[in-house]
């Protein structure tokens, strides 16, 4: 019985969750009440407290369901054999397939596009914390590939990752403002390759 009861209260906590998403997408964050959100998924208002303890604790429940951890995403698609560099094309491929999922660009939306600085909700922070995380496992893989002597020698593993990570967020900004534009995967791609061929030790002349 208590593990129905768990699943049940689980079941609810993602309804919420799901409500709160639609509901921040189509008013923004700061125009959207914890009283909307809890009529949007059909319950009472103290479901939601329940749950959360304000708008920010869901908001950032919400944040987390679609947080991708580079190394999650390397763990899942990546051989255990493959070289950094490899490592780290395979898992932008996964994490490109991840974010044009409806969830993902409507949270990521939010957050860029429909969040205000209010109360104990800092968006920027929010962005700068998943960007950091980011940009500490790519400087890992390729750190690694200098050890392997797999990039170019005349280049440093911090420069290139900043590289990496600017090609990155460039894209999936330009990317948010008209998903329709153009894919995500298939453009990211192609950006990625092309970075990491100019990465490799081969690629440098002389």
């Amino acid at each position: 019985m208590a593990r129905r009861t768990k699943a049940e209260a689980e079941a609810t906590r993602e309804v919420l969750l799901d409500a709160a998403e639609e509901v921040f997408f189509e008013k923004g964050v700061a125009c959207t009440s914890l009283e909307q959100i809890a009529r949007h998924a059909g319950m009472t208002r103290g479901a939601v407290y329940w749950h959360f303890r304000n708008k920010a604790d869901l908001f950032r429940a919400m944040l987390d369901r679609v947080r991708m951890p580079f190394e999650e995403l390397v763990a899942e698609t990546a051989p255990s054999d493959a070289s950094p560099l490899e490592a780290i094309r395979l898992g932008c491929q996964l994490g490109f397939r991840r974010l044009e999922q409806p969830r993902h660009r409507r949270v990521h939306a939010t957050l860029l596009h429909r969040c205000e600085f209010f109360s104990d909700i800092d968006p920027r922070a929010m962005e700068s914390e998943m960007a950091s995380e980011c940009l500490d496992a790519l400087l890992i893989y390729l750190t690694q590939a200098r050890d392997q002597g797999l990039l170019r020698q005349d280049l440093d593993p911090e420069v290139a990752t900043t590289l990496l990570q600017s090609t990155l967020s460039g894209l999936f900004h330009d990317w948010l403002r008209d998903t329709e534009a153009f894919s995500l995967y298939e453009r990211g791609t192609q950006l990625v390759d092309t970075q990491l061929r100019l990465f490799e030790r081969d690629s440098a002349s002389g």
